[in-house]
């Protein structure tokens, strides 16, 4: 068995897209997929399969959802050893994890329109792009960046899904049996 971790996005924001914890647990057991665990409400998942590519996952999954609440949702998927890359490729000093965020790219653009991003970048803030990862600093917040999923799909033509770094971290913990207030920066 091998170990995914998937993010939804969009989903229990602003009323918009209710998805109850338990059910999203229960519509992934009820494709076969084994020791879920979820973590807080904005649809991070962790789980067992066996041995299927990422992509396949994702597809599979946003039909299961699908199905079962009657929506369509992106679903981003990392394996433990990708969300350990992402660990420790963070660019950023120790002293700005708390103001820190990593939006995860369905794919790696195709190219990077560098100054479009950097004009909308906000006084302060901070970005890196590698791959299909968007490292993030926002010192007065996430909530007020223009550096949005909804930028960075319109800009890099592919979905995306953020999350703040203390989640990064916690799901990974979780990815490796531990419990979502280890550490492993």
């Amino acid at each position: 068995m091998k170990t995914a971790i998937s993010m939804l996005r969009g989903i229990n924001v602003g009323g918009q897209k209710k998805v109850p914890m338990d059910a999203l647990k229960k519509c992934y057991e009820s494709q076969g997929f084994t020791n879920v665990r979820t973590f807080i409400q904005s649809g991070n998942v962790v789980f067992d399969h066996k041995g299927r590519d990422t992509q396949s996952l994702s597809d599979e999954l946003e039909k299961g959802i699908r199905k079962s609440f009657g929506f369509d949702v992106t679903v981003v998927i990392r394996t433990r050893e990708e969300m350990l890359k992402v660990i420790r490729g963070f660019p950023f000093a120790s002293r700005e994890e708390d103001f820190s965020h990593v939006t995860f790219l369905s794919d790696s653009p195709s190219t990077v329109p560098a100054e479009e991003i950097e004009r909308v970048r906000g006084r302060g803030e901070k970005l890196s792009i590698s791959g299909d990862v968007v490292y993030l600093y926002c010192p007065k917040g996430y909530g007020r960046t223009k550096l949005t999923n909804s930028l960075f799909e319109k800009r890099l033509g592919v979905a995306a899904t953020t999350r703040n770094w203390r989640t990064v971290n916690s799901l990974y913990a979780l990815a490796v049996g531990g419990s979502a207030s280890d550490s492993y920066e």
